[in-house]
Formats: structure tokens, sequence, C-alpha cells
């Protein structure tokens, strides 16, 4: 892998993370070539990297065994058909990022039947932990699924997908996942201080439980099911919160943000209203039972 040389189009945030995943994993910089028109983005990718930059796409690409398309999707049409006749004659694998950009209609802008994986990461992969899917169209051999493959493993977990549809879905979940957790971390940390925690606190409260939760599910062989009800004792704190999310049905709030992700269905602010309404709710349900339970327990009336 460290000896295939991989051409970038497009130096942004996304490209850099993948080659410091790269590097990070073995690879060799003096193999990776980045296109990039903004001259101070080329000489931050030179010092931090030490790779090639340019900013002719055209003579980048050529460089490339691997190239990996990391332009925003609204020029995507226009960099495919710049780079088509070349495309035509060398037939690299082409590893796509763009979003939403279907594969038929990068293989048309190409002008051949050209091998292209379609990948959909998700932002946590700028730390090293994203989720990514990827698609490969029939012109793939299995060789270079493993290639594409270990490109993105770089930067964190990878899962293939046999239909290009999926991607929509993936996009819903994990794609825009991130945001969605944020929101929930946001509600936490809001109702934490409007029961008496200081700001600090309680950031730092709800990130240490965000990761403490995530970890605890990467680690265990059970279901995120299983899980809730281990640490859901009855009669207890967690129980009280928990019978307000579902009794508000707080999977069908979810179920319609990730549709609203895919159709407009609903205006976000109203999504997230509710949401930082019942986490309301369920923090005050929770804290009430806490001061119950400390007076039953303290044998006070």
């Amino acid at each position: 892998m460290k000896d295939i040389p991989i051409a970038f189009i497009g130096g942004g945030n996304m490209a850099r993370c993948l080659i410091g995943g790269l590097l990070a994993n073995g690879g060799d910089a003096d193999h990776i070539w980045v296109a990039e028109p903004d001259a101070g983005q080329c000489e931050l990718l030179r010092g931090r990297f030490g790779v090639h930059t340019g900013a002719n796409n055209r003579e980048i690409a050529a460089k490339g065994q691997i190239i990996i398309l990391a332009v925003k999707p609204q020029i995507l049409h226009l960099v495919a058909e710049e780079l088509a006749e070349d495309m035509q004659q060398r037939q690299p694998l082409i590893v796509s990022i763009a979003a939403g950009v279907r594969e038929p209609d990068l293989r048309r802008w190409l002008g051949y039947e050209a091998a292209i994986v379609r990948t959909m990461p998700n932002t946590p992969a700028l730390v090293g932990s994203g989720a990514t899917a990827l698609f490969a169209n029939l012109w793939v051999s299995d060789d270079q699924r493993q290639l594409a493959e270990s490109i993105m493993r770089s930067v964190g977990l990878t899962v293939w997908v046999d239909s290009e549809r999926m991607l929509d879905a993936v996009t819903a979940l994990s794609g825009s996942g991130p945001a969605y957790f944020f929101l929930l971390m946001e509600a936490l940390e809001k109702t934490g201080v409007r029961l008496g925690l200081a700001p600090e606190t309680a950031r730092l409260l709800t990130l240490q439980t965000a990761f403490g939760a995530a970890k605890m599910a990467l680690e265990s062989p059970e279901n995120a099911a299983i899980l809730r009800e281990r640490v859901t004792s009855p009669g207890g704190t967690t129980e009280r919160a928990i019978s307000v999310f579902q009794d508000e049905q707080l999977d069908r709030l979810i179920a319609r943000s990730l549709a609203a992700s895919l159709a407009i269905m609903e205006t976000p602010s109203l999504l997230t209203e509710q949401l930082d309404a019942l986490v309301d709710k369920a923090l005050d349900a929770a804290h009430h039972r806490s001061q119950e339970l400390g007076n039953l327990l303290g044998g006070q009336p």
C-alpha cells in the first residue's frame, strides 16, 4: 500500500485527515500528491506532511494510481470532466468522498466504465475515529476494493454496502450522526446548568459520560438495549428518566430527525426544541427521584 502513488484532488479537511491517517499507518509521503489551488494550503500540506503539492489537477492526477476526489460536491462535475481524458487512458482506481454525487453521474462525466468506489465518511475521521461506508461499482476489482478500504480504514471503522442507495441511509445515520450526539450533549449540558452545576462541570461530566457510554458499547458484545437495561436499576433515578424518554416517544423523535436529514419534513429548530424539552423533563425526573431516594434512605419524613 505504501508504495502505491495516491493523488488527492482537493486538499481540504478530509484530505488532510486521510493523509495524516495514511502516514500514521506506514504510508510514504513521497508517494502522495495533492492538487490544491490555495497556495497557503499547499504550503501547510508540504510543511506538515512532506507530501507533493500543486495547483494543476491534471498534472497531479497523472501521478496517482489511486485518485481520491476530495473536492466540494458542487464542483465535482467540472473536475471530473477536466480529468476525463487522462483517466480514460490510464484507468486508475477512483475513490470519491464527495457527499451526494452518485456513481453513475461521476462515471458519465468521466466518459468510460471507470472503477469507482464511492465513500461516505463522517467528521470524527478528523480525530481518527470515523465511520465510513463504501460502495464499489462493477468495474472495481477485489484488489482495488482492498486498497480503498485500507485508505478509509486509516481514519476509523469501515463497512461495505451492496447498494449505492444504502449510502443515503448511511448519510442519515452516521454521516449526520455526530451532530445528533452533539445536540443531545448540548441539551444535557443546558439542563445540568439549570439544575445548579457550574457550566464547566456540566460540560466535563457530559463529555466523559458520552465517551464512557460509547467505550462501553464498543467493548461489549451486547447490544445497546441490553446495556441500557443493565444500568437501569428498578425504582432508581435512571429508570425514572428513561420512563420519560419512552413515554414521550424519543424513538419517534429520532426517526423524524433521521428522515428530516434526507428530505426536509420538519424544521430543524422544531426538532431541537422538542429534544431540549424532552431532555429537560427526563433529567428533572431523575433529579427529583434522587432527592426522593435521599430522603427515603436517610429516614427523613
